[in-house]
């Protein structure tokens, strides 16, 4: 059986961008896609970026038990089908699963054997300044962004490996080093 690698890490501090990288260099390991219940942005593609379906689905699942992990946010469900996270590691494909802390906290008590890898900017200045540097929210919105990252980096201590996103490059080639203690990256 392969192996579930779960990555989270603050709003802004580059985690799509290192599993876009390594997803990249090692094609052999797939990208897990959540469930949600939120309306599609511009450019998303359902099943690419998210499963979007109907809050009436997603409760039906809830009640199923059909979630390895699941919260609600902004009105909204988040969530991992059990299904697509059993299906892949059966399937013989390492997973990758991008999704916050809680999230992790509840698969971790589920799936034991699955490694938590948080991303940590190298401080909080420069957390604030990349959040800054996006010009896609307003002040208010980043300082709840902050808020939510002094959150997480409590939650961050368990997890089973933290990586400090200095750079992409050695972020990327920190990941890559965990990863291979589980997994062959080729």
């Amino acid at each position: 059986m392969k192996r579930l690698f779960v990555i989270s890490g603050s709003s802004g501090v580059g985690k799509g961008t290192i599993i876009k990288e390594f997803l990249a260099k090692h094609p052999k390991f797939k990208l897990s896609i959540s469930c949600t219940t939120r309306s599609k942005r511009t450019g998303e593609i359902d099943g690419e970026h998210y499963h979007f379906i109907t809050r009436e689905e997603f409760q039906k699942g809830i009640k199923n038990n059909d979630f390895i992990e699941w919260a609600e946010f902004s009105g909204n469900y988040y969530g991992t089908r059990k299904s697509n996270i059993e299906q892949t590691l059966m399937d013989g494909s390492n997973l990758i699963l991008e999704i916050e802390t809680r999230g992790a906290m509840q698969i971790k008590e589920q799936l034991p054997e699955a490694v938590l890898i948080f991303i940590a900017p190298p401080s909080f200045e420069e957390l604030k300044k990349r959040l800054e540097g996006r010009h896609t929210e307003d002040a208010e919105v980043i300082e709840k962004r902050l808020s939510q990252a002094e959150r997480e980096e409590q939650a961050s201590q368990k997890y089973d490996y933290i990586i400090v996103n200095d750079t992409i490059k050695n972020a990327l080639n920190n990941l890559e080093k965990i990863v291979s203690k589980y997994a062959t990256l080729d």
